[in-house]
C-alpha cells in the first residue's frame, strides 16, 4: 500500500490500544512505525536491478519478525520521542509493536503478495481485497485519527477500526462476485480456467480486473460490480514460452536466471511485450483493467555477456488517457 496508508493504519493501531494516553503521540509513534517495514527498499544493488523485488516485502514484512521490528522502532523512537514526552519504554513498545503489526497484513490485502510466513516459505500471500492507492480508504482513516487526537476521545479511532474492517470485508465479497463472474465469462468463451485471479483497479472497488489463463493464453477483462455485474472484454495475450521468444538466451545465463527471478514475483503471470518483444512484462498491473498495459517490465539485451542481468523498466504515466478512461468504466460508460 501506499505509504500513507500504511502509516495511518499504524496509528489506528496505536490509538486503540488498551490505555492509549497522549493519542496525538501514540498516533505520530504508530504512524512511524506502520512506515519501518518498507525501509527493505533500500536493499539494492547498481548490478543487479531485480535484488530489490526479492527482498521487499520479504524479512522485513514476515509474521515473526513483528516483535523485532517493533523492538527495533522502540529503540529508536524511545530515544528521540518517548523520553522528551515522558513515556516509559514499555508504553513506546506497545504503540511501535502495533504500528509495525498492521504493515504486513494490510500489504497481503493487495496482489503484489507479501512473504507473511519468511523463513519458512516464500509462498507471496496475496488476499486481493483493496487497490494498492484507494482514497476512498484512506481519508476517512485519516480524518478519524486526526479527530481522535484533536478531541482526546478513542473513540474516533474505534471508528477508524470499524471502517477498516467494513472496507476489507466488502472487498473480500466483492472479489467473490468477480470470481464468479469470471468463471462465468470463461464458460461462454469455452474457456476452462487453469487459474484465475480478480484485483480491484486503481483507487476503487466497483471496477476489477480480471485475468485467467487458459490453453496457453493469459485473458484480461475487466469487470464492474455493483447491484449488477457489467463485462468489458479485454485482451488475451500468449503465456511466456522462452525457448520459443528467445531461442537465442544461453539457459544457464544470468538473464535467464533473472528471467526466472520475475516469473516468482510476477507468479507466473510474465508475456512478451508487443511493442518491445525483448521485454517480459507482468500483464497483472495495467491501470486500466481490460487491457494489457504492464507498468513494470525487465529487458533482456542479445548482446548482453553471460554474467550481465536484465534490465528493469517502470512505464509508469506513459499511457495517455488511462484515467479518464478508468474514470468512465467506474461510472458504467
Amino acid at each position: 500500500m501506499d505509504p500513507v496508508t500504511q502509516g495511518a493504519l499504524g496509528s489506528i493501531a496505536s490509538q486503540n490500544t488498551p490505555r492509549p494516553g497522549n493519542l496525538w503521540i501514540a498516533g505520530v509513534l504508530g504512524f512511524l512505525s506502520g512506515l519501518a517495514p518498507d525501509l527493505d527498499i533500500l536493499i539494492r544493488s547498481d548490478t543487479d536491478p531485480l535484488l530489490f523485488l526479492e527482498y521487499h516485502r520479504q524479512f522485513t514484512h514476515s509474521l515473526v519478525f513483528i516483535p523485532v521490528g517493533g523492538l527495533i522502532c522502540s529503540l529508536v523512537f524511545y530515544l528521540l520521542i518517548g523520553r522528551r514526552c515522558q513515556l516509559s519504554f514499555k508504553q513506546v513498545f506497545l504503540y511501535c509493536t502495533a504500528g509495525y503489526a498492521t504493515h504486513a497484513l494490510l500489504d497481503a490485502c493487495t496482489f503484489y503478495g507479501t512473504q507473511l510466513f519468511w523463513p519458512f516459505s516464500q509462498t507471496r500471500v496475496s488476499w486481493n481485497t483493496i487497490a494498492i492507492i484507494d482514497p476512498v480508504f484512506t481519508l476517512p482513516l485519516v480524518g478519524l485519527i486526526f479527530l481522535a487526537a484533536i478531541r482526546r476521545n478513542v473513540r474516533y479511532a474505534r471508528f477508524a477500526a470499524a471502517w477498516v474492517f467494513l472496507y476489507l470485508s466488502f472487498g473480500m465479497v466483492q472479489r467473490e462476485r468477480v470470481e464468479a463472474a469470471g468463471l462465468e465469462l470463461a464458460a461462454s468463451r469455452g474457456h476452462d480456467p487453469v487459474r484465475l485471479e480478480t484485483q480491484p483497479s486503481f483507487g476503487n472497488q466497483i471496477l476489477w480486473n480480471l485475468v485467467y489463463e487458459a490453453g496457453g493464453t493469459f485473458h484480461v477483462d475487466g469487470i464492474r460490480a455493483r447491484l449488477s455485474i457489467r463485462i468489458y472484454p479485454g485482451e488475451s495475450i500468449p503465456k511466456l514460452d522462452v525457448s520459443a521468444s528467445y531461442p537465442w538466451l544461453d539457459p544457464d545465463s544470468q538473464q535467464a536466471r533473472d528471467i526466472d527471478r520475475f516469473r516468482w514475483f510476477a507468479d507466473d503471470w510474465i508475456a512478451v511485450d508487443p511493442r518491445h518483444p525483448n521485454r517480459i512484462m507482468d500483464i497483472r498491473n495495467s491501470m486500466v483493467p481490460d487491457k494489457i498495459q504492464a507498468l513494470w517490465m525487465i529487458e533482456l539485451d542479445p548482446a548482453a555477456p553471460p554474467d550481465r542481468h536484465v534490465g528493469y523498466v517502470h512505464e509508469h504515466g506513459k499511457h495517455g488517457g488511462t484515467i479518464n478512461r478508468l474514470v468512465e468504466m467506474v461510472r458504467g460508460s
